[in-house]
């Protein structure tokens, strides 16, 4: 009877038999094809970070073109945003100003981040008040090859709009 202690021959050819403890190329490639789709979606989920400073500039001047907007209705003032480079002469280096609000209530004048562009469409200045309904206005901000529109309809909230921008408007 054969018994299975080490020494025999029995012994011997049941280790024979057992496949050995390491990794398989079969099981080795599948985890690196794991790794490799993971790492391909997370990358994907990372936002470009001139995307997400062009939105946070898109975010600070809604606000304040909303807040300028509610100064000229609650003050009867005929209030203007004009973004730099339209003609207007400025004292010092501005990259926007508001045109018509009291000194007392100054708006900043700068972007937050170093290279902002900003576009009127069809028009040199966004009118802001004192009127409720001040008309369908819209501006483009560009920040490297990122773009982003702010909108309204003349009666809601300067607000992103998701439509594509034409041609004509870049």
């Amino acid at each position: 009877m054969p018994t299975s202690a080490r020494g025999s021959k029995a012994f011997g050819f049941i280790c024979a038999m057992r496949p050995g403890r390491g990794f398989t190329l079969i099981e080795l490639l599948l985890v690196v094809a794991l790794i490799a789709v993971a790492s391909g979606l997370a990358s994907l989920a990372l936002r470009d970070p001139a995307a997400s400073r062009l939105d946070r500039e898109g975010a600070r001047l809604a606000m304040l073109l909303e807040a300028a907007r509610a100064e000229a209705r609650a003050g009867g003032l005929a209030v203007v945003w004009r973004p730099a480079g339209t003609g207007a002469p400025d004292s010092e280096s501005v990259d926007f100003r508001f045109v018509g609000l009291p000194k007392n209530n100054p708006l900043p004048t700068h972007w937050l981040e170093p290279g902002v562009i900003a576009h009127i469409v069809g028009a040199p200045v966004l009118s802001l008040g004192p009127e409720p309904m001040i008309g369908a206005q819209r501006v483009v901000l560009r920040l490297q090859d990122q773009q982003l529109a702010l909108a309204t309809d003349g009666l809601g909230p300067f607000a992103p709009v998701t439509d594509d921008v034409d041609a004509s408007e870049r």
